[in-house]
């Protein structure tokens, strides 16, 4: 497959009807926010070199009747291709997050881009060639979730001229940092993100929109996996009246 080149694509032109949505929050050309007058919400899940998640996150959100975006680098779906396609098959939107989750931006001066063009198209393209090797067209799959879930404007506009779209995560909680482990000067416990979670719910508008991220897996080294307060929190947000929905229809596409 040609660098740069998407077969048979759905175009998402940068100035379309994303960008012309009322109430979406954008970031240095990505979507980090759906709707926010509207009290649903996507439960956004991205995975690289854990899985351990996977199975009990798949079975809630079957017994929750809870469709999620999944979004996996290649070498997730070259390594768990049975998990990958069991969350196809369940109907949940699984797209990319690049084939070697590599670091597209500096940490300190996020527009100073690490990566030039032609890798970060050789890179995301062999993405798309392990996603459809289980299956998953790239007219399937037109949201692209950055690793590291850090980019810049530079890489929204590459990513757009692939005709994709960029998103992001909405900030405001703990979620992300369900991947830290005990022994991080950063670690966060599952109650302190279920908390902030809930706390950030009770609020006004407070998920409304909210692109709310975790991870497949963090690894044996994690005391505390947050995979398992999951099935707690959906009930908790299905009672405080949150509704979710799945990519793209939370985008109107």
């Amino acid at each position: 497959m040609p660098a740069g080149r998407l077969p048979e694509r759905r175009t998402l032109k940068p100035d379309g009807p994303q960008s012309d949505v009322k109430n979406f929050t954008t970031q240095l050309g990505a979507i980090i926010r759906a709707d926010s007058t509207s009290k649903q919400l996507t439960l956004v899940f991205t995975g690289h070199e854990y899985a351990e998640g996977m199975p009990a996150i798949l079975q809630t959100l079957q017994q929750e009747n809870i469709k999620a975006a999944f979004f996996f680098t290649g070498d997730f779906v070259r390594q768990y291709p049975a998990l990958v396609k069991q969350a196809v098959t369940a109907g949940h939107y699984v797209g990319p997050h690049s084939n070697k989750h590599l670091l597209y931006a500096d940490w300190k001066k996020r527009d100073s881009t690490l990566v030039n063009k032609s890798l970060f198209q050789q890179d995301l393209m062999a993405n798309y060639k392990a996603l459809q090797a289980v299956g998953i067209s790239s007219q399937e799959a037109p949201y692209f979730l950055p690793p590291y879930e850090w980019y810049n404007q530079q890489i929204a506009h590459w990513t757009n001229e692939l005709g994709l779209q960029l998103i992001c995560h909405t900030p405001g909680t703990l979620s992300a940092a369900d991947y830290t482990l005990n022994t991080d000067k950063n670690y966060r416990s599952s109650k302190e993100i279920f908390q902030s979670i809930i706390h950030k719910a009770q609020q006004p508008n407070g998920l409304y929109g909210y692109l709310l991220l975790m991870h497949a897996g963090a690894g044996s080294n994690r005391s505390d996996p947050f995979h398992q307060e999951l099935p707690a929190l959906v009930k908790k947000l299905k009672k405080l009246g949150y509704r979710f929905q799945n990519l793209p229809p939370i985008l109107n596409h």
